[in-house]
């Protein structure tokens, strides 16, 4: 049995307006507003009732409080979360771990950095001393372009050690990101499109250099949708207008229209950044765990799509990615330079809007 929490009382989605209560340890009940009594929440008395907010929020406490295995060392813990990657450097500083990507030439996401990512998000998953973890860039050119176009399957084999075959995306991945038990940031300098863009907003938060980030979904330009999440996320943070011109587009944005449109959570001066990332990733590893994990959860709860609603469009990616519209547009890009450092892909927004159009 774990410490007990103060009982919460909260307006719940599944009650409202009624009030419900729940308690660590114990089956509470609560009334609703027609006067019934609702069983909210038991969790190791192993019975579980309906709250929705109860429940997501005791899904970040399980995973705070399963403990580690008899006998192992914290100390042991904290070195595996600074373990070595070909594609990610990590450094640990207090309750804060700093990721950072380098697949050069230019942070393709292919089978190496899908590989470490599953295995940093495996180090993630479990109690650790990370209470935050800020990612960026080597690159101050790309973030991460897109996707490997030349190695889809073997990324795609990849991802699918996360989750197994059935969530064989990075859509899933990244949804997994999203619900690791830790508060991630994305610190963004140079371009991030299409599952880079994904990548970013699988994280819970998103701040930009004003003068130097880039933010573009690609992927109907080249002949297909988004695969990774961008449709769920842009749609719900966007709103339906906005995430259609962002999709359909297929047009770069900079950081301030980002900001204004919501992609992102800040603009901040490129100057500046990187202490206000360090400051805002402090101050929140500074505070308990539990709050921090249990908030996030409720949070996930109301926000992020269904696994069901990842998985199909992971699947329509994949499907049309490999079309004879896509095969045709990506082999004119590659004739221009795609997937070098170069225009292309320093201008890709402009790069698909001239390509030839499709009949």
């Amino acid at each position: 049995m774990v410490s007990r929490m103060p009982g919460v009382r909260s307006a719940c989605g599944d009650h409202a307006p009624g009030l419900c209560e729940w308690v660590i340890g114990e089956r509470v009940e609560g009334v609703s507003a027609s006067g019934r009594r609702d069983r909210c929440l038991t969790v190791y008395s192993g019975w579980e009732g309906d709250c929705r907010i109860g429940r997501a929020a005791m899904r970040g406490v399980r995973a705070l409080t399963a403990g580690l295995p008899p006998g192992r060392d914290e100390r042991r813990e904290e070195l595996d979360m600074t373990a070595s990657y070909e594609t990610i450097s990590t450094r640990l500083d207090g309750n804060v771990l700093s990721a950072t990507f380098n697949a050069p030439p230019i942070n393709l996401i292919g089978p190496e950095l899908v590989r470490d990512l599953v295995g940093l998000l495996e180090e993630l998953s479990r109690p650790a001393t990370a209470r935050v973890v800020v990612f960026d860039s080597a690159d101050p050119d790309f973030f991460f372009p897109h996707v490997d176009l030349t190695k889809v399957s073997e990324y795609t084999a990849e991802a699918a050690k996360a989750g197994g075959p059935g969530d064989a995306s990075l859509g899933m991945l990244f949804r997994r990101l999203s619900e690791i038990p830790a508060v991630t940031i994305a610190k963004l300098r140079g371009r991030a499109r299409g599952a880079g863009s994904e990548f970013l907003l699988a994280c819970d938060m998103r701040f930009a250099s004003r003068e130097n980030a880039v933010l573009c979904q690609p992927e109907v330009g080249i002949g297909t949708p988004p695969g990774a999440g961008a449709i769920q996320h842009l749609t719900r943070l966007l709103g339906r207008g906005r995430a259609l011109e962002a999709v359909l587009t297929s047009a770069d944005f900079d950081a301030e229209l980002a900001e204004r449109y919501g992609w992102i959570n800040r603009a901040v001066p490129d100057a500046e950044l990187d202490e206000f990332v360090a400051g805002i990733a402090a101050r929140m590893g500074g505070f308990p765990r539990d709050a921090l994990i249990a908030a996030k959860s409720a949070i996930n709860a109301i926000s992020l799509a269904t696994p069901a609603d990842v998985r199909a469009d992971a699947a329509l990616f994949q499907q049309l990615v490999r079309g004879e519209a896509a095969q045709q547009r990506t082999a004119e890009l590659f004739q221009q330079g795609f997937q070098t450092r170069g225009r292309t892909e320093l201008d890709l927004g402009d790069a698909l809007g001239e390509l030839k159009a499709v009949d």
